[in-house]
């Protein structure tokens, strides 16, 4: 049982999840909560460190469920509740904090989205659950978005990373020569004329999602082979980064399984649907 705030396992999660450049050069980053840790074991992520709370987690059947797991887990320690809270990034931690190693997961056929400097950490976490729900193939970061290992990030994205090819730290020449041979780029800007519905998702490759306050930058709009907005009807101008980017990546979703296995409805389905 790991007693002291001052344990080296301690001091190691917490200077992963304080500073990104620990988080690159070890290849690393931080996952707390009984879900996070859940979702990492169930896509058979190789936990190389983990902090648990028991009497914490026997309070719930998740927990519990989780404690079951942790005791047939290398390289994990019982603490307590103290020292996992000291270990922890949130207010209130759950009992159980985790170091996992940052996936490697292929590329895959689908849409890419690109966050174009995307600074706020919970659109960016948001956004990747978004685009793992939807089925997105990439995900490409420019430099200047918010770090996608970062804790906040993470805990957004709520397991989203072990699954999705992600690119982070690009240069805006790298994504221009990766997106070459791609003839369709949407960006998402307020002012445009082509309601995102509009587009044939099955034949488009990218989507950009820009900055919250600036939108959109120049070399992304330069790349661009179309505009594209959300229509609105109230006195809102614009969406959060978020919000819209999950609008139309769920938009894209429906048009591609559309395509794959068109769905009949019955007169029954109908009078369900909209009764």
């Amino acid at each position: 049982m790991i007693r002291s705030n001052a344990n080296a396992h301690v001091k190691y999660i917490r200077s992963l999840g304080a500073d990104r450049r620990e988080r690159q050069r070890e290849r690393c980053f931080v996952l707390e909560g009984v879900r996070l840790v859940t979702e990492a074991l169930a896509a058979q992520v190789p936990l190389q460190l983990v902090l648990y709370a028991s009497e914490q987690l026997a309070l719930t059947e998740s927990g519990q469920r989780l404690l079951a797991q942790l005791s047939r887990q290398p390289h994990c320690y019982e603490a307590t509740p103290r020292v996992v809270a000291a270990a922890a990034d949130t207010v209130t931690p759950q009992g159980v904090v985790a170091v996992a190693p940052c996936p490697d997961v292929a590329p895959r056929p689908g849409l890419i989205l690109v966050l174009d400097a995307v600074q706020d950490p919970g659109n960016v976490g948001t956004l990747l659950r978004s685009a793992e729900a939807a089925g997105v193939g990439q995900v490409w970061c420019s430099r200047g978005t918010a770090d996608i290992y970062s804790p906040k990030v993470v805990r957004a994205a709520m397991g989203a990373h072990f699954y999705l090819p992600l690119r982070s730290d690009c240069d805006w020449d790298q994504l221009a020569i990766a997106m070459q041979e791609m003839p369709q780029i949407y960006a998402a800007v307020v002012d445009a004329t082509l309601p995102y519905y509009r587009v044939d998702w099955s034949a488009a490759n990218v989507l950009i999602i820009g900055n919250e306050t600036q939108g959109v930058s120049a070399r992304g709009l330069e790349l661009a082979t179309g505009r594209i907005t959300i229509p609105m009807c109230g006195r809102t101008e614009s969406l959060n980064a978020a919000i819209a980017g999950s609008i139309i990546l769920f938009e894209a979703s429906r048009q591609r399984r559309a395509l794959q296995a068109p769905i009949t409805l019955t007169q029954e389905d109908n009078y369900e649907h909209y009764g």
